[in-house]
């Protein structure tokens, strides 16, 4: 083989300095430029070359700077005299329009490619204190919204936005879904979080909480979270101090591998579970999934927790009695969450209230106990149940769990309609229930007519989330429910409605529908998460409200608790559910015009000495155990 040249050798070490970046060529360029008017400067000082007009040569500093502003500027030298100095400052001239012109737009395309750069969010964050999302999806809107509300009294509250998508695709995004960010400051960063590396960018061992998303385009959603959790909790470079993560799992057999990759500092939910859960709940119960919205959001009422040592020894009913604008619903003992305990237990020492408030500000006991009116409380016995038919139109993957959950509540000799355009899934053995399963049209008015609707004592419309795009599914979900408000109308008669919705724009619209409540499965998780992610305990305290087996919240006629037509204050009524093993926690007005139980009023935590009547279709609103 020939020897290489050094022409060819120079070649190849030139485009080893240029394969460098535009740090080896800007160094290059610069040296260049500083050796050319270096020689020029030299030659000019050793043979006296200056403007003729000029008795006295230059320096060789000063030459040598004058050398340097014809590279410059070209025009410098027009108004020399003398050829030798012109045809030296020419040179150079010509020099700096080559190479230093070349060196400017070098270091113009470098400054570029930084801001690029820069744009493409990928540069660490160094705050501290402030919540990490890791991950996007369709939840990510609502969480921020709520994050906005509960870092209101913060001192510059900081969210940051890891995800594997562009920065300002996920800006932009965000402006359009949350458009008020009031003080909250939410910075987003390009990078995948499966990636230990990328996973540093957004500070998450600075952070007081990390909230993991999953990918629901991913074949397998639960795979992603639990790969990003253990990249945070066995990371190399991690920190000591503990952290708290937040995050869901789809499918309740992952649950194991995810507490065991989580260890004691991540707080899982099942959102499958929790929302088939809140639907059979709402179903049999309508307006209970407002009353969970109330609870959930930050924009209102909220659960916090309190210690307050004056109490110990006094009964938990003395502990509801004891506090005027915030409401007692359980206790944190040493073993756990208890909601809903008995009236007489007494308090022990270092145990803390789960308590229902405003803000954690508000907290705080009464100058003086309550008084309930003994002579309004009825305390009326609970009624029994009877068999239950119940329609569902419409079908999804969450199916199956619906009808399981429905069997815990359903009274024996129950029945369930289930109508669906698609092939239903198999269901579980439901004893308590007679199903039966038809194949229809439930946009299509004989199809609804024909099951007659009005035999049924509750009815529940399902989106087609599996088979359709969320739009088109919340479309067929909107006729179906016009169709049931127009056999309303027909029959005259009330028909118990409750619809799931997959957008909460379009729960706005079908409101017009006079349903009785709305279901928004993505928006209740992320309002869960938003509140887990300030307070880590509170996902114990949902984990109890949302089972079959513990208390549950109820609605039920006022005029179990209180004397109808009687004003009476929240003391009282609070003594008349603690007289049938319950705890009160707010009321429900009738609605306006007696139809659709979307527009009735619900107060949660209302204030106890304010006096209210109470009359037909009044409902109080409870945690009991049936």
């Amino acid at each position: 083989m020939d020897k290489p040249s050094i022409g060819a050798r120079l070649r190849y070490r030139f485009d080893n300095l240029m394969a460098r970046g535009n740090v080896a060529v800007i160094g290059l360029l610069g040296l260049i430029s500083l050796a050319w008017i270096i020689v020029i400067g030299l030659v000019a000082f050793v043979f006296s070359i200056h403007p003729t007009d000029q008795d006295e040569r230059y320096s060789f500093v000063e030459g040598t700077w004058r050398q340097l502003t014809f590279t410059l500027d070209p025009g410098t030298f027009s108004g020399d005299v003398g050829w030798a100095w012109r045809i030296a400052s020419l040179l150079t001239t010509l020099f700096g329009v080559l190479v230093v012109a070349s060196l400017i737009g070098v270091v113009s395309a470098a400054f570029d490619d930084q801001i690029a750069q820069l744009r493409k969010g990928r540069s660490s964050v160094l705050e501290h204190g402030h919540t990490v999302i890791l991950g996007w999806n369709t939840k990510v809107f609502t969480i921020i919204s709520e994050l906005v509300i509960a870092n209101e009294s913060e001192h510059k509250p900081v969210v940051v936005v890891l995800a594997d998508r562009d920065r300002v695709d996920m800006e932009e995004a965000i402006r359009e879904k949350v458009a008020d960010l009031k003080n909250t400051k939410v910075v987003c960063r390009s990078g995948n979080p499966l990636d230990q590396d990328e996973l540093l960018r957004a500070n998450p061992y600075a952070a007081k909480s990390l909230i993991v998303l999953g990918d629901e385009d991913a074949a397998d959603v639960d795979a992603t979270t639990i790969k990003t959790t253990l990249a945070l909790t066995n990371h190399p470079e991690r920190p000591e101090g503990e952290i708290t993560v937040v995050g869901e799992i789809a499918n309740p057999e992952n649950l194991s591998i995810a507490k065991l990759v989580g260890k004691d500092e991540a707080e899982w939910i099942l959102p499958l579970e929790t929302i088939s859960k809140v639907t059979v709940q709402t179903c049999r119960q309508s307006g209970l999934s407002r009353v969970y919205t109330e609870l959930l959001q930050f924009d209102g009422d909220e659960m916090y927790f309190t210690e307050q040592p004056s109490l110990t020894g006094r009964s938990y009913l003395d502990a509801q009695l004891a506090f005027e604008t915030s409401t007692v619903v359980g206790v944190i003992t040493e073993s756990g969450v208890v909601m809903n305990p008995p009236a007489s237990r007494p308090l022990a020492d270092g145990e803390q209230l789960i308590v229902i408030a405003e803000d954690d500000s508000t907290i705080e006991l009464a100058a003086t106990p309550g008084t309930p009116a003994e002579a309004a409380v009825t305390g009326m016995a609970a009624v029994e149940d009877e068999p239950e038919r119940t329609l569902i139109l419409g079908s999804h993957s969450q199916l199956p769990l619906i009808v399981s959950e429905l069997n815990e509540y359903a009274p024996a000799g129950s029945h369930v309609t289930i109508v669906t355009e698609y092939k239903a899934p198999k269901f579980a053995e439901a004893p308590n229930l007679d199903i039966v399963v038809k194949r229809g049209d439930t946009t299509d008015r004989k199809t609804i007519e024909d099951l007659q609707p009005h035999t049924f004592d509750h009815i529940l419309v399902l989106a087609y989330r599996d088979n359709l795009d969320i739009e088109t599914a919340d479309s067929r979900t909107l006729v179906t429910l016009l169709q049931l408000r127009e056999l309303s109308a027909e029959s005259g008669t009330n028909l118990n409605i409750v619809s799931e919705m997959l957008d909460d724009r379009n729960r706005r619209l079908a409101e017009v529908t006079k349903a009785d409540d709305f279901i928004v499965s993505d928006n209740l998780i992320s309002l869960m998460m938003a509140q887990i992610s300030e307070n880590p305990q509170l996902n114990e305290v949902y984990g109890v409200l949302f089972s079959s087996d513990g208390p549950e919240i109820y609605l039920r006629p006022a005029e179990w608790y209180v004397t109808p037509g009687v004003p009476v204050d929240f003391y009282t009524v609070a003594a008349g559910a603690a007289r049938r093993g319950e705890t009160a926690i707010g009321f429900r007005d009738v609605a306006p015009d007696g139809v659709g139980d979307a527009r009735a009023t619900i107060r949660i935590n209302p204030a106890k000495s304010e006096q209210r009547v109470y009359g037909p279709g009044d409902l109080i609103i409870v945690l009991a155990e049936d």
